[in-house]
């Protein structure tokens, strides 16, 4: 009698145990949507999507670490002494020469003091400590998003400067590249972002060689050019030439303009301090432990960087090496061939020289692909940005970050044409304007906790957020001409906007928040639907059929009319379908054809009494893409919209797919019981004979792992896979969890009497078990199995 009245009922369900059904398989993946052109062109320009489970941070040694993390910074010795340069010559003459040595020397000062109290930073945050987790922690959000809107204008910066500098390194050994500036620094942020978006991070190791190498070449060329300073043969070059930057007259040091070009210069000296922050960002990179090695590899980069600054400084002051108004040669270009000299070696050691320094200026720029959608994950997550920019992407990557980074290195580039000397008007403000908000937000912070030596580090601190301030303030003053005024300008609006979208995500938070006097207005106590009908074919029919599944109190369907005949031919159709003869159609009149309007009306009309809800069923048509469009109207979701606006009543909308039918098109399905091999999984899977070597054996009835396609019903199988559902019974009834398991033949149903959860257990687990294989509404369950948890 069960079974007579499943088949009357349309839903036949095999009972093997009573009715001689086909015996249970495993589950397999039986339907595959085609894929849309646009992500075949994703497939095939990034590669197939990455499982999210690989997702894992790779630990890095010091060697490493030193390597990946500090190329931002280190890269930034190439240009900086050649910007103080271009500063100070046609205001001082050669006299800038005997400026530049100490103009350096009060930047490695700085260099000091920021990287002590960076120290303190990672002693405190250590796992991730930039200034916009610092500021956050101490200040507050508000005071928060000030760091976060300097260090997303940094890094925007970064990628062009860092961009534009390495294509001059290129042109500085191959000046007939000039006319092609812009194409190569363009081309090089293209590649950089595609590079990304691929999934190339900041932790391959590879990214480590870059450093490497420009350190060892710099210091070839530093040694090789004290050996000919002492020997006598270092040339000094002439500062004549066609295009190099105007020498000015000799002047003194204390006029009002004289002191404001010091500042200028030594404003540009300070672009040579950005990317210090990143040993403080990626501190979870690090072997443990991480805040000691973290701290040990940013003293070694500082001093790294101190040491190039203060050589390119001084091969500069003493070869008297020209900065060009085009920005080739490059400064370290000049060095690097007057040290090494002439030759076949010189020209090799030249050419070596300008490739490693392209590289590091390559690798500082690819740094901020990391940092940069990072930051931004946090602001979002915070609820500053769009949340698109927590989400990741086809490769794992904040793809989104990454565009909107690349987006505006481009724009960056060209509105400067390339030029380095007018990017760094609008890099330094906002790094030390991190650097500030860090330094106080430490000092605030050792002053609440009181650690160790806590004076000494509010000391140290508070001088470094001080130091800092007074640079973001020379640099707002003497830059404000140059391009400093669009970061000042730019930078209260995004703040300001910033706020604004958290406020906007607050009061929706709000508006969807369950309070207590709803936790326990769960049951419908009169429920009615309407069926909205605007023709009489298989899709109403479609959505009459869902309406009964409802089980509402009752069921009517509506036409709004706007054209009698249609409603006469609509109405004639209605009572002559025998699918149709058991639900009222109401004829409503709609005279000023507003279908939305007289939708709205007609709920509120049957929602007055308050223990009423109404669902709206609206059958729609799904057509073909662009053809669809233009051939059809999109009235359900004109409809939709208001009603959603109103209590008590849900407006769905039932689609349906006319498309496939007139394509005679659809999706792929494995007859039922056909053994049929799964689609190749998002995941990976090894081989089971390859992950139980590297485990050890466990006693079970079944010692031999089976594939979980070859298990059989009513015999002990002994499996292994990835978790890809867990279920389990809700509060109020008996406890009970189902864990779905695959592999690459098929899936299982693990089932668990008795309880709710499995402590470690999470949906991508690999999870190992053993029982006798059950059955449930026709598929395979083992029931209350042994199991195992993978590391």
């Amino acid at each position: 009698m069960d079974a007579l009245a499943a088949v009357t009922e349309g839903v036949f369900v095999p009972k093997s145990w009573t009715d001689g059904a086909p015996e249970p398989v495993a589950l397999q993946e039986t339907a595959h949507v085609k894929d849309p052109l646009s992500y075949k062109v994703k497939r095939r320009l990034l590669g197939n999507a990455l499982n999210r489970h690989s997702l894992g941070h790779q630990r890095l040694s010091k060697r490493y670490a030193l390597g990946i993390l500090s190329s931002d910074c280190i890269s930034s010795s190439a240009y900086g002494t050649e910007q103080i340069l271009i500063a100070l010559l046609p205001a001082f003459g050669l006299a800038a020469f005997a400026i530049l040595m100490p103009m350096t020397a009060v930047v490695l000062v700085i260099l000091t003091i920021i990287t002590l109290s960076y120290r303190n930073v990672i002693d405190v945050y250590t796992k991730t400590g930039g200034a916009y987790i610092v500021a956050r922690d101490n200040f507050g959000p508000v005071t928060a998003q000030i760091a976060a809107v300097a260090l997303i204008l940094d890094y925007v910066v970064t990628v062009a400067i860092q961009s534009a500098a390495g294509v001059a390194a290129i042109i500085s050994t191959f000046p007939s590249l000039d006319p092609w500036k812009i194409p190569m620094i363009l081309l090089v942020i293209v590649l950089l972002t595609y590079g990304n978006l691929r999934g190339v991070k900041e932790a391959g190791k590879a990214f480590a060689f870059p450093t490497y190498f420009f350190v060892g070449c710099m210091l070839i060329v530093f040694g090789m050019g004290f050996w000919r300073l002492f020997n006598g043969t270092l040339p000094v070059l002439a500062t004549d030439l066609p295009g190099a930057v105007e020498v000015g007259q000799e002047q003194g040091l204390l006029t009002a303009a004289a002191i404001f070009i010091l500042l200028r210069a030594f404003a540009n000296g300070g672009s040579s301090l950005t990317g210090l922050e990143a040993i403080s960002d990626g501190v979870a990179l690090f072997k443990t432990p991480e805040h000691v090695n973290a701290k040990r590899t940013l003293v070694i980069m500082s001093c790294i960087l101190g040491t190039l600054v203060l050589g390119v400084s001084y091969f500069a002051h003493h070869i008297q090496a020209m900065p060009y108004e085009s920005g080739t040669p490059t400064v370290i270009s000049q060095i690097a061939k007057a040290a090494i000299g002439g030759g076949a070696f010189g020209s090799f050691m030249f050419v070596m020289v300008q490739l490693a320094t392209m590289l590091i200026l390559f690798a500082g720029a690819n740094t901020t692909y990391s940092a940069f959608p990072l930051l931004c994950n946090f602001v979002a997550t915070d609820g500053y940005l769009p949340r698109q920019l927590t989400k990741r992407g086809h490769r794992l990557a904040f793809s989104n970050g990454i565009l909107l980074l690349a987006g505006g290195g481009i724009v960056l580039v060209l509105i400067t044409a390339g030029s380095v000397e007018h990017l760094v008007a609008f890099y330094a403000l906002g790094v030390f304007t991190g650097f500030a908000l860090a330094g106080f937000g430490m000092t605030k912070h050792s002053i609440r906790v009181k650690p160790d030596g806590w004076r000494v580090r509010v000391v140290i601190n508070f001088l470094a957020g001080s130091v800092s301030l007074v640079i973001v303030i020379i640099f707002s003053v003497v830059k404000f001409t140059q391009g400093a005024w669009l970061v000042l300008v730019v930078a209260p609006i995004m703040v300001v906007s910033f706020l604004r979208l958290r406020r906007q995500y607050t009061r929706e938070q709000d508006a969807l928040l369950v309070r207590r006097e709803q936790e326990r207005a769960t049951t419908i106590v009169r429920h009615n639907v309407t069926v909205l009908v605007d023709n009489v074919d298989l899709a109403t029919v479609g959505a009459i059929r869902y309406a009964r599944s409802l089980k509402p109190r009752n069921l009517s369907a509506v036409h709004f009319v706007i054209d009698d005949r249609r409603a006469e031919a609509i109405k004639e159709a209605w009572a002559k379908s025998d699918a149709l003869d058991d639900v009222t159609l109401e004829l409503i009149d709609c005279p000023d054809r507003r279908l939305a309007n007289s939708a709205l009306d007609y709920a509120i009309r049957m929602t007055e009494k308050n223990d009423v809800e109404l669902t709206l069923l609206l059958p729609r048509r799904a057509y073909s893409g662009f053809l669809g469009r233009l051939l059809h109207d999109q009235t359900a979701e004109e409809i939709a919209a208001p009603i959603s606006q109103l209590q008590r009543v849900v407006a769905t909308i039932v689609p349906f797919d006319v498309d496939r039918i007139t394509s005679a098109t659809q999706l792929t399905v494995a007859p039922q019981g056909e053994a049929k091999p799964a689609a190749t999984p998002v995941a990976k899977f090894k081989p089971v004979e390859d992950v139980i070597k590297n485990v050890e054996p466990i006693s079970h009835y079944a010692e031999n792992m089976t594939p979980i396609g070859e298990i059989q019903w009513r015999k002990r199988a002994h499996v292994q896979g990835r978790v890809t559902a867990i279920k389990s019974a809700p509060r109020g009834s008996a406890p009970i969890l189902q864990v779905e398991v695959w592999d690459q033949t098929g899936g299982v149903t693990l089932q668990f009497l008795g309880r709710r959860e499995i402590a470690g257990l999470e949906v991508g687990s690999q999870l190992r078990a053993e029982g006798m294989v059950g059955e449930e509404e026709g598929a395979l369950t083992i029931l209350n199995p042994s199991y195992e948890l993978l590391v």
